[in-house]
């Protein structure tokens, strides 16, 4: 079987493709790649269709050998190092690996998430429909650990070489996400709507994850008391805790929440650079249509 064994896993490595939109009537959330563009650049310089299944990596990257034939590999996303058994190769380009040579990706000098394709894409088994890892259902093979082997698909017609790929933005020194407030907007003082999320500096909090962007900065104060019933969360969705400290939604979203809803971040580039965000850097929320 063609395929690549993970020699080093990374902080946390998961396979990912476009997600499984469609169920959350069952209580089944989106998933999918954090980064859109990274991962569907990544497929296109080797030919492969949008949603074939890559490797989205954290921070310091993964390792792999390949088993069983040579496969043709590209890197995108946070820019860092990228070795074939230790000589450096191109990032954001079509690269080979013989059989037994080993790919190497190494730390993000920026951003924070990395992907790495395979012609033919991965072939793990599918669960509706995706090949996405759920870290909060838990659908989905499990995040790669040493030693697991990931099967490579067949490769299709389209050529790897010549493809005209645009250049990626880098990762944001400062995160400017569109904000369309509502549905619960109201629940909230207007000083702290306007005063506060559409005027004050927020930071990257180290607590987020692919469930949702945390944020640090002045707290949102409640105009009214009480909490919601649960009702419907989308991708995007800006949601307040009791602490006050806005918290956007990202692909692994609960799909229900009690907490109220003040404004949607639109699904686009915003949620790509949202995915390539490190702690700390500032955030500011500006009003949307």
């Amino acid at each position: 079987m063609r395929g690549l064994e993970v020699v080093r896993a990374g902080a946390l490595t998961t396979v990912q493709d476009l997600g499984r939109p469609g169920y959350a009537h069952l209580g089944v959330p989106r998933s999918g790649a954090l980064d859109t563009g990274a991962h569907a650049l990544a497929n296109r310089l080797l030919g492969n269709p949008p949603g074939a299944a890559t490797l989205e990596t954290t921070l310091d990257g993964v390792g792999l050998r390949a088993v069983g034939g040579p496969v043709t590999v590209a890197v995108t996303g946070a820019p860092s190092a990228v070795r074939v058994c230790g000589r450096p190769v191109a990032w954001g380009a079509p690269v080979l690996l013989r059989a037994g040579e080993e790919l190497d990706v190494g730390r993000a000098e920026s951003g924070l998430r990395g992907y790495v394709a395979v012609r033919g894409g991965f072939a793990v088994e599918p669960v509706l429909g995706s090949r996405s890892t759920d870290l909060l259902s838990g659908l989905g093979p499990p995040a790669l650990t040493a030693g697991a082997l990931l099967p490579v698909g067949p490769p299709g017609p389209d050529p790897v070489s010549g493809v005209d790929a645009p250049a990626a933005p880098g990762p944001p020194s400062v995160l400017v996400l569109p904000l369309r407030l509502g549905p619960r907007a109201d629940w909230f003082t207007a000083e702290s709507v306007t005063g506060r999320l559409l005027r004050a500096a927020y930071r990257v909090s180290a607590a987020s994850n692919r469930i949702g962007l945390r944020t640090e900065g002045p707290p949102l104060v409640r105009a009214r008391g009480g909490e919601l019933p649960s009702e419907g969360m989308v991708l995007g969705a800006v949601q307040v805790p009791p602490d006050g400290h806005p918290v956007v939604f990202l692909a692994d979203h609960p799909v229900t929440g009690g907490y109220p809803v003040v404004g949607v971040v639109p699904a686009g580039p915003a949620l790509d650079a949202a995915a390539q965000a490190r702690p700390g850097v500032p955030v500011r929320f500006v009003p949307s249509r």
